[in-house]
């Protein structure tokens, strides 16, 4: 009877591995493949300014940063309108018309940021609560609806891992010197990763964006990368051996020369380049430790520039076999992404005032705008926010190798 049991569970186990084996996409040398084994390309857009709102996305300058777009809102909204606001902005910024048409033109992946602030309890230290699960929850379930592969990125880590506005922090990477904030960025990752260790339709988890700015130390940031990366790596694989994992190097993802040989077997190392040469020598150095260790690259985000330049960035990333996942998918008033958000006269009245000086309350005051044209611009906003109501950038889409 034991012996009877024993083979029983063997054959359990080894009936999970083979499971697991072709049900989730995984990597094969230099190739992501589908579960039947097929390579593809990742042809994506970044689902930037959702979860994770910059200040350029909606014409503002300074007022760069969540934190700092926040205060603004707190500014002319108050406390209540403020929570009020930025819960319909969530609701209304992405929703399954998004998730469908993004699949509609043809792409097959969407990187989602997102700032760690929303699946943290205030104090950090005892629970993971907030918004952000539900909200992630909603848009993996459209995504699975229409077979839309999804990659988790954490933008914005405890501390910061750029020091700059682009990870909410203070202006300083304090993740690379802070235990703290690394074991909760370990934590957290583990907590998502259990979370979703089943879910087919997330290809794998992105784990720092574009750590460690240019302004800073590389000699004595650089080192600290990727034994982060390596304990946040075996957090994930005690509860989640289906996923893949993508390193970005340090100084905005670029420099790969932090990393040694590859040290888990479904690992995807990713890069991002904006405004630079679309030649050969551009990328040369990823296609050469592509070789080298055997590995997949990922160009993780691109874009802002022309069309003519976004669809030669386009070509040569695909010559090289690199999947690539664009930025961003939606934005107000511009041409370079997806849709665009239509501005207002009112809107132009609330750039107007976060340019403006605010550092003491009088000037607060001075460059506030009535209270109806900020009630009207922010209404307004979170209607023309939805897709409905976007319009759709088609000298883009075909940048991008896309129909309309």
């Amino acid at each position: 009877m034991k012996t009877f049991i024993r083979i029983s569970l063997a054959f359990l186990s080894a009936s999970t591995i083979l499971l697991s084996q072709h049900t989730f996409v995984s990597t094969r040398g230099q190739n992501i493949i589908l579960p039947d084994g097929t390579p593809i390309l990742l042809r994506g857009i970044n689902i930037g300014n959702w979860l994770v709102p910059e200040g350029y996305m909606f014409k503002f300058t300074h007022t760069n940063s969540p934190q700092r777009i926040n205060e603004l809102l707190l500014q002319l909204l108050g406390p209540e309108e403020t929570k009020k606001f930025w819960k319909q902005y969530r609701e209304n910024y992405i929703t399954k018309e998004d998730i469908v048409y993004i699949k509609k033109i043809g792409l097959n992946s969407i990187r989602i940021p997102f700032n760690y602030r929303l699946f943290v309890s205030e104090d950090h230290d005892t629970r993971f609560a907030g918004p952000g699960f539900d909200l992630l929850d909603r848009v993996i379930q459209w995504c699975k609806e229409v077979h839309l592969y999804v990659v988790l990125d954490m933008h914005c880590a405890p501390g910061g891992q750029t020091g700059d506005n682009i990870d909410d922090s203070y202006g300083y990477p304090f993740l690379f010197e802070s235990e703290e904030a690394q074991q909760l960025t370990i934590n957290l990752w583990k907590e998502i990763a259990q979370r979703y260790a089943n879910e087919t339709i997330v290809i794998g988890y992105d784990l720092l964006n574009e750590p460690i700015a240019t302004y800073f130390d590389a000699s004595k940031f650089n080192p600290k990368l990727e034994p982060l990366y390596k304990r946040i790596v075996a957090a994930i694989r005690e509860v989640d051996t289906n996923h893949i994992v993508f390193l970005g190097g340090a100084q905005w993802n670029n420099n790969f020369s932090v990393f040694g040989p590859p040290f888990d077997k479904k690992v995807v190392y990713t890069f991002h380049k904006y405004w630079c040469d679309t030649t050969q020598a551009m990328v040369q150095e990823y296609a050469d430790f592509s070789n080298k260790y055997n590995v997949p690259i990922w160009m993780g985000e691109s874009g802002e520039n022309t069309h003519q330049w976004i669809d030669a960035w386009r070509r040569l990333n695909e010559r090289n076999n690199f999947g690539w996942c664009f930025w961003p998918y939606k934005k107000m008033d511009a041409t370079s992404s997806i849709v665009s958000i239509r501005r207002t006269a009112e809107w132009d009245s609330i750039i107007t005032y976060a340019k403006a000086p605010r550092v003491t309350y009088e000037e607060i005051r001075k460059a506030r705008p009535s209270a109806d044209v900020i009630k009207k611009a922010f209404a307004e906003y979170l209607e023309n926010c939805k897709f409905k109501n976007c319009t759709v950038n088609e000298g883009y889409l075909k940048a991008l190798g896309l129909k309309p």
